[in-house]
């Protein structure tokens, strides 16, 4: 059985001690590709870092992540864009970009423009967008509506939301559900929604990883080995079986990320 985990911080602090042990268990588990976004213009060079000691495992993405846009934030993502007007360059995403509203709204209006400009950045390099929203479903909805028509697809990452919700995100086409380890816990509404109003066709493995382990890992540090007891979850809310899950999924994050690449 083969799955992809499409967003880890692999190359997050937390994994400096043991990465080759924690990509070694992934393996084990099943877990057949990584996908690791970037957060800011340091984290780019770590991501990359990481990807190149793990060619054909491991594929980078480069983003501003909402929490991370400040007041400099359009030097950052002028730096950041010099580094996809590269020939051949290694970027499989635009990510990990979007809103996030939930501690403040500080720089509500730097967030939108920045978002705006990475959405721009899709549409112009032909990447998928992987996409961070907390209380800004509304502003980022709003943003997408703007070059539906033109985006290559993408991620919303770390979906928990109810059927409305995921009925809105759903309209936007060639656009997936990351679904990770909120499936497993006990209070999550998701065993529930996603069998009612999303089509497996419509959803991608993730862990955030090291964040948000699943149960029975919950409280642990998460890694992509991870990944399985989403999928064993995922399977029984949709009354498939897990191979189902992993072909599935995996056939998704494939054509999301891969089919613009090997069309150009």
């Amino acid at each position: 059985m083969y799955f992809i985990d499409t967003h880890t911080h692999l190359d997050g602090h937390e994994f400096d001690d043991d990465r080759d042990e924690v990509i070694a268990r992934a393996k084990a588990a099943g877990v057949g590709k990584v996908f690791i976004p970037a957060i800011d213009l340091p984290s780019v060079d770590t991501v990359l870092a990481v990807c190149a000691s793990h060619p054909d495992y491991a594929y980078p993405m480069i983003g501003l992540h909402p929490e991370e846009v400040k007041a400099d934030w359009r030097d950052v993502l002028a730096r950041m864009k010099t580094r996809l007007d590269i020939t051949g360059h290694p970027f499989i995403a635009i990510g990990e970009v979007g809103l996030d509203f939930y501690w403040s709204r500080e720089f509500e209006k730097e967030q939108l423009e920045a978002f705006e400009e990475q959405v721009q950045w899709s549409v112009e390099y032909r990447l998928p967008l992987m996409i961070h929203c907390r209380k800004g479903q509304n502003e980022m909805v709003r943003i997408l509506h703007r070059y539906e028509r033109e985006l290559p697809g993408g991620v919303f990452h770390c979906f928990t939301g109810n059927e409305k919700e995921a009925a809105e995100l759903l309209n936007f086409s060639n656009f997936a559900l990351g679904i990770g380890g909120v499936l497993t816990f006990k209070k999550s509404h998701l065993p529930e929604v996603l069998p009612a109003a999303v089509p497996l066709s419509r959803i991608v493995l993730e862990t955030d990883s090291p964040y948000m382990a699943p149960v029975p890992m919950r409280g642990k540090r998460n890694e992509s080995a991870f990944t399985l007891y989403v999928l064993k979850r995922l399977a029984e809310c949709y009354g498939v079986s897990e191979d189902e899950v992993a072909d599935v999924t995996t056939a998704n994050a494939n054509h999301l990320f891969f089919s613009e690449l090997t069309s150009n």
